[in-house]
């Protein structure tokens, strides 16, 4: 590669993104490229031509290392839509003239299904006009809803979180050994799509009896039913612990957290924001049964969690990020790094190239067969497909009883 090359980060931080960015920076250096560039807070960033030097932070392994361990977006995020391309081809110029000035050859985007496709219209516009730049995607999501790959850089490293303290709430809930037991109802990120809320289901073992419910957005939401398994398991039960997803909505459409007070915030990409369906459920059974209820929203909490991250999600991030720059070493363009699954025993997982055109804008959700018949529960498919993302650990480096964190200067 004779030329620069530059990293952005886009959409909601995930532990184990800033991995992603040092697995970028550790193939370019093998290969020798004199310029790794960092856009501070994505392609709106780079658009005001806001980069920073990576050596200044990653030239030894000690930076690498600690990058690994440090959780949001070292280089800043940021939720902006690139324009569409008839009548804005100017914004598109603006890029390449950028790109031009810091003779950087190809540009690396880490983030979820909107970020593909600012990586899809970058290669696509540079198709169109002759450009030799080239735009490799690096995927990222929580949400673990991109298509094509088997699972996403991020959901590992939530579902470990996400697991452990439905394990921990359980064993709270389950101490007060009263008669009427107390009806907590956990919400859980996903937006349209359930798979960080069936990691709820990885909190079953032989020391826990998992949550009595788990409802995600695959399954149109019943709220007489709902209501119906509450009072079931209240009369059952002396402890009862409900994993909700946000975005489980109505058979007329309506998100259950619009019931409430929901925020009538919308992001650039026309996505509501959506939060408080834990609370909205929890007043329901309330007003309805008398019972004493709790609403637990891990909000922000699941995708930061860096000092509970998987180290097989670590690694695999790690790996499309360096397996990105080798792609492009290739010539590739417009495409984005998938994670094949090779086999379960041992998990065994490889890398590939994808066209990004037919991941770009396409989500994903949890397999319908993966869901128990009563469509609260996951079956043990889910279980075996989970299960080993969420293997091993890397213990952050603590500082003064604190985890230490690597921090890009302001400015």
């Amino acid at each position: 590669m004779k030329g620069n090359i530059v990293i952005g980060q886009s959409g909601g931080p995930t532990a184990v993104i800033n991995s992603s960015v040092a697995g970028v920076y550790a193939a370019a250096k093998k290969l020798g490229v004199k310029k790794i560039y960092g856009m501070v807070h994505g392609i709106q960033g780079f658009l005001q031509d806001n980069l920073c030097d990576l050596d200044e932070y990653l030239a030894d392994e000690a930076g690498l290392e600690l990058l690994k361990r440090t959780p949001s977006a070292f280089l800043g995020s940021c939720r902006f839509k690139m324009p569409k391309i008839e009548g804005h081809e100017a914004t598109y110029e603006k890029v390449f003239e950028i790109m031009e000035k810091h003779d950087i050859e190809c540009l690396f985007y880490a983030g979820g299904n909107d970020s593909m496709d600012t990586v899809k219209m970058l290669s696509d516009y540079a198709a169109a006009h002759g450009k030799p730049q080239r735009f490799m995607g690096v995927p990222k999501t929580i949400d673990n809803d991109l298509p094509i790959t088997d699972h996403c850089p991020g959901y590992g490293s939530a579902a470990k979180y996400i697991a452990t303290s439905m394990k921990e709430i359980i064993r709270d809930n389950e101490s007060f050994g009263v008669e009427k037991p107390t009806i907590t109802i956990v919400e859980i990120m996903g937006r349209h799509a359930g798979w960080l809320t069936a990691a709820a289901a990885l909190s079953k073992g032989e020391d826990c009896s998992g949550p009595d419910a788990v409802y995600m957005p695959e399954v149109t939401f019943d709220m007489d039913r709902f209501m119906e398994k509450v009072k079931h398991l209240a009369a059952t039960k002396s402890s009862v612990v409900i994993a909700v997803s946000e975005g489980v909505a109505l058979a007329d459409g309506r998100f259950v957290c619009e019931l409430g007070n929901a925020s009538d915030f919308v992001d650039a990409f026309g996505h509501k924001q959506l939060s408080g369906c834990a609370a909205t459920l929890a007043n329901k059974v309330a007003a309805e049964t008398g019972l004493k209820t709790r609403a637990i929203e891990f909000s922000t909490l699941q995708r930061a969690a860096t000092h509970l991250a998987s180290l097989t999600d670590i690694n695999e991030a790690f790996q499309v990020g360096y397996d990105a720059v080798m792609a492009a070493e290739e010539g590739k363009t417009g495409m984005m790094i998938t994670l094949n699954r090779n086999g379960d025993d041992p998990y065994q997982c490889g890398t590939s190239a994808y066209d990004i055109h037919a991941i770009a804008n396409v989500e994903r959700g949890v397999p319908s067969e993966w869901i128990t018949e009563d469509g609260c529960g996951l079956t043990e498919e889910y279980i075996k497909y989970a299960r080993p993302l969420i293997m091993g650990e890397l213990t952050p480096l603590f500082i003064n009883g604190m985890p230490r964190h690597l921090v890009r200067k302001k400015g």
